[in-house]
């Protein structure tokens, strides 16, 4: 009889079909479920916000333009307005919510063929993981290629639109995709999702070596993404009362389906205490509640807080209560995963570090920053709507400090409320019938 157990057996076993319910195919399937579902939500967002009207049937290119930045691609902007004129554009946003749902589905495909398994070789992960990565490459090169277009810009019936006729400048805008750059950050962002996957995941497999971090990590890389999903869901029930209530449905539903993890995880960060410094000038709007606008719409570079914002409404100190009671469950949440020999002060060291981490995603792929102009015989931006600003940036430093503050508390205060509930002695205890190898 053998002593090996079965997981153990499912990893070295010889000739066995291991490998073969993790081969080609599945890779396929998770890969072209990851961008199916990324350009669905895409071209909805984009027709709610009617995207479906551009000319030269640009929409599709809109849509592969704007998955290929939901992975941390490079969207280049161009312009060209004759001789005598000169335009300048830039942008720089992610669409989280087409970052999340791809990320869901792709994960969910990754660790499909992991299920059941309590160890796993690096080698077999490694060979597993770089299948997704090769497809997801092809793939990546060819929605990058299709996210090109140039457009026309109208300069009007005035005294701007007769300057433009009399010397030719014809203004042009286009985008065009900086694919070196967009394969770096895409396989990149692949990464994370796997990693952040085999982390969240109780049931998915880990090599031998790292068995021995699964108790800290995986309980505190749970709890974390559990809240983000947790603000994604309120943000959802928010909407949709909303567009009940005051209507604007369709621009509701664009919000949702292209930038709401944009909205609601800035709302978690300001809620901790975190500052944000940003601008809205010229046509530019930002996709989010009036109160933001008020704000940012001044002359000069307008801080974003909950003090600046209860300047006009007060409500938003409801925000401090909202993020101390999902934070707090985050840590119980955590405890309750880990194991029962976990001392309080380890609860909120836990937390503390993987709230900090969590708030610093969300400072790098929370900013937003939006320019264009048009200027004649190299005279600045001629404005009357063709030229604006818009940038939305975080206090680092700042947020990480209240992010550190909030772990240590909610963490201690979570291993407390935890101490009540049956936890087993240590992650990836003995299960009956199989014997430690």
């Amino acid at each position: 009889m053998s002593t090996k157990t079965p997981s153990e057996q499912a990893v070295v076993r010889p000739g066995g079909r291991t490998a073969d319910r993790h081969g080609w195919i599945q890779a396929v399937l998770a890969v072209l479920a990851g961008l199916i579902v990324m350009g669905v939500v895409a071209a909805l967002g984009l027709w709610a916000a009617g995207a479906a009207d551009l000319p030269d049937n640009a929409f599709w290119r809109v849509v592969a333009a704007t998955v290929v930045t939901a992975v941390g691609g490079t969207i280049e902007l161009s312009g060209d307005a004759g001789a005598i004129a000169d335009t300048r554009a830039g942008l720089t946003v992610i669409p989280l919510s087409v970052t999340l749902a791809g990320a869901l589905v792709i994960a969910a495909g990754f660790l499909r063929p992991l299920r059941h398994r309590a160890v796993a070789g690096a080698t077999e992960l490694a060979g597993w993981a770089a299948r997704i990565a090769l497809l997801w490459l092809l793939a990546l090169i060819g929605v990058a290629l299709l996210a090109r277009q140039d457009f026309r810009i109208s300069l009007g019936d005035g005294t701007i639109g007769d300057i433009g006729d009399l010397f030719g400048a014809s203004p042009k805008v286009g985008f065009t995709t900086d694919v070196p750059l967009t394969l770096v950050f895409g396989v990149l962002w692949l990464a994370g999702v796997l990693v952040l996957a085999l982390l969240v995941s109780r049931g998915a497999p880990l090599p031998p070596r790292l068995l021995r971090f699964q108790e800290s990590v995986r309980p505190a890389a749970y709890a974390m993404v559990a809240l983000l999903l947790a603000y994604v869901v309120l943000g959802v029930v928010i909407a949709l009362v909303t567009a009940v209530t005051r209507g604007h449905a369709t621009e509701t539903f664009a919000v949702v389906l292209l930038g709401l993890p944009n909205l609601v995880w800035l709302a978690f960060t300001l809620g901790l205490g975190a500052t944000w410094t940003g601008r809205v000038d010229g046509p530019f709007g930002l996709p989010m509640p009036d109160l933001l606008g008020q704000v940012l719409r001044t002359p000069d570079i307008s801080s974003l807080n909950l003090r600046t914002l209860a300047e006009y409404d007060g409500r938003v100190w409801w925000l401090l209560v909202v993020d101390a009671v999902l934070l707090l469950a985050a840590a119980f949440l955590m405890a309750a995963r880990s194991p029962a020999r976990m001392r309080l002060w380890q609860h909120a060291v836990h937390m503390a570090v993987a709230l900090a981490l969590t708030v610093l995603m969300i400072c790098l792929v929370g900013r937003i920053s939006a320019h264009y102009g048009l200027s004649l015989l190299g005279i600045g931006d001629l404005g009357d709507g063709l030229s604006g600003e818009l940038f939305l940036r975080p206090e680092v430093w700042t947020a990480l400090g209240f992010a550190v503050l909030w772990g240590l508390v909610t963490g201690f205060l979570g291993g407390l409320l935890a101490k009540r509930v049956h936890r087993r002695g240590r992650v990836g205890a003995e299960e009956p019938g199989v014997r430690a190898g």
